[in-house]
């Protein structure tokens, strides 16, 4: 699952991007009345309807929004596949400030745009997104997954998100230095948004050392007053003398500039896209680093998220359960890496490619013969 771009998406065509990495679909939708553009991107549906996240972000212009979708888009079907999730992979984002531009009659309107896919893009929450913003658009369409309890939903998944990530830190520790508590190990964390401030939680809960970062100097107050952490500069996150670094804010963190500055032997943390280009992850993996692949390690809100689509409807108990699992199919990550000498990223892709290519084989079986006289 190459995120390599090779320079600035503008100087690339966008159908080239798109067969070069296997994309079905990618909508632009415009509504000047209300001011709203939307990209929705549509990876696969090989496993089933396109399904990911709605973020809305001040991207700096069309391009890199439309490059955030189909990138984001590739990734869900993949975290589905690795997750077992029978889902294909999408994404959408809005192009737009979540703190200013938000409406209702946006949101209805993005509902509508979503609603004349037909099925094949079923939303959820992301970067910049709420349950509210998620029940408007589920007014005009039915195509939606993350959605309040009160509406069949699952409420809140960052809980869930966090959870994984942490199970998947587990992994990596246990490949480290063998055993699965996380007491006394040094963590940075960059990123204290739903997700990882919930992690913050988790990992002070159980005696880790933490030391966290964000752009929103509130929320920095509020984890080291509430958690008793330390906190420091966005930037200096990347020099400090920890076990753990744990990225919980936006992709493209382990690049050639912050690779070469990290003292930890652990990356894990749930932001999507974490490695700039896949030769990224060939570095760790050259350093001694050991990886949680992003689109395995924050699986858990999908998989807590998607658990109504299974059958007999959503149960917690059973979707927590399958996040906890995120711990052994990491496990299982790093046996395909010792048996096939690949990097931890590499090895969670055949994983994800396996289980697409045998449920392709089944859902051929599966169509009806025809028979011609």
């Amino acid at each position: 699952m190459s995120n390599s771009t090779n320079g600035a998406f503008g100087d690339q065509k966008i159908f080239d991007h798109m067969q070069k990495f296997g994309h079905k679909k990618l909508v632009f939708c415009s509504d000047n009345d209300i001011g709203l553009q939307l990209v929705i991107a549509i990876h696969s549906t090989a496993l089933g309807p396109a399904t990911g996240g709605l973020r809305m972000w001040p991207y700096k212009n069309k391009s890199e929004a439309v490059l955030d979708a189909l990138r984001l888009s590739r990734g869900m079907t993949y975290k589905y596949a690795a997750a077992g999730v029978n889902l294909g992979g999408g994404k959408a984002v809005i192009i737009g400030d979540a703190k200013t531009d938000k409406s209702e009659a946006l949101f209805r309107s993005v509902g509508r745009m979503i609603d004349q896919q037909g099925g094949d893009y079923i939303t959820g929450a992301d970067v910049g997104i709420t349950l509210d913003d998620l029940e408007l658009i589920y007014t005009e369409t039915d195509h939606v997954v993350t959605l309040p309890e009160h509406a069949g939903g699952a409420g809140y998944i960052s809980p869930a998100t966090a959870l994984g990530s942490i199970e998947a830190m587990r992994s990596c520790v246990n490949r480290v230095w063998g055993g699965t508590e996380l007491k006394g190990y040094r963590v940075a964390l960059q990123g204290l948004g739903k997700v990882g401030m919930e992690a913050v939680k988790m990992l002070v809960d159980e005696g880790a050392e933490v030391i966290v970062c964000d752009v929103d100097e509130e929320k920095v107050e509020s984890a080291v007053s509430r958690f008793g952490v330390r906190s420091v500069a966005t930037d200096a996150i990347y020099d400090q003398e920890v076990d753990i670094f744990a990225p919980y804010a936006l992709g493209a963190v382990i690049n050639d500039e912050t690779i070469p500055r990290l003292k930890a032997k652990v990356v894990a943390g749930s932001a999507n896209n974490i490695l700039a280009e896949d030769r990224h992850g060939e570095e760790l993996d050259q350093r001694g680093i050991t990886y949680a692949v992003d689109f395995v390690a924050n699986s858990g809100g999908t998989i807590l998220d998607t658990d109504r689509y299974r059958k007999g409807g959503f149960q917690r108990e059973r979707a927590m359960n399958s996040v906890r699992g995120i711990h052994g199919r990491m496990e299982e990550i790093f046996s395909i890496c010792d048996q096939q000498k690949v990097t931890a990223q590499r090895a969670a892709e055949v994983m994800a490619e396996r289980r697409i290519r045998e449920m392709e084989k089944v859902s051929l079986l599966s169509r009806p013969l025809t028979v011609h006289y």
